[in-house]
C-alpha cells in the first residue's frame, strides 16, 4: 500500500462497512477503486467519496440520491453539486422532521401506557 491509497480490508475497516457493502457501492457505481490483479486500492478520491457515502447514509440518503449527487460533482462542477446537495437535504430534514414527530408520538402514548399500567398495579 502507498502512503495515500487504502486496500480493500483497509478501506472497510476505516469505514466500518463490511466487504459487501464495499463491493455494492462499487456494483452501483459509487466508487471505483483502481485494480491491481484481484486487489482493488482505494485513493484519495474514493476515500473522499465513500466520506460522503457514509455521511449521506448517517442522514438517511438513499444511495441513488449520492450516486445522482457524486455524478454532479463530476459532470456539473461544485455549484450544481452544492445545489443538488441542499435540496437533498431539505427533503431529508424535512422527512427526519415528521420521523421525530412520530417518535416522540409513540414514545408519549407509551408512557401513559405504561404510567397508566403502573397505576393499576400500585392499587392491586
Amino acid at each position: 500500500m502507498t502512503e495515500n491509497r487504502l486496500s480493500f480490508k483497509e478501506m472497510c475497516t476505516r469505514f466500518d462497512v463490511t466487504p459487501r457493502t464495499l463491493r455494492y457501492y462499487e456494483y452501483i457505481e459509487l466508487l471505483h477503486p483502481d485494480r491491481s490483479g484481484r486487489s482493488r486500492y482505494f485513493g484519495p478520491r474514493e476515500i473522499a467519496r465513500m466520506t460522503l457515502i457514509m455521511r449521506g447514509r448517517r442522514f438517511g440518503i438513499k444511495l441513488e440520491d449520492i450516486r445522482q449527487w457524486l455524478l454532479i460533482y463530476e459532470h456539473e462542477g461544485t455549484s450544481a453539486q452544492m445545489q443538488a446537495f441542499v435540496d437533498m437535504a431539505d427533503r431529508q430534514y424535512a422527512e427526519l422532521l415528521e420521523q421525530r414527530a412520530q417518535l416522540d408520538e409513540a414514545m408519549n402514548e407509551l408512557k401513559e401506557l405504561r404510567d397508566e399500567t403502573a397505576g393499576f398495579l400500585s392499587k392491586a
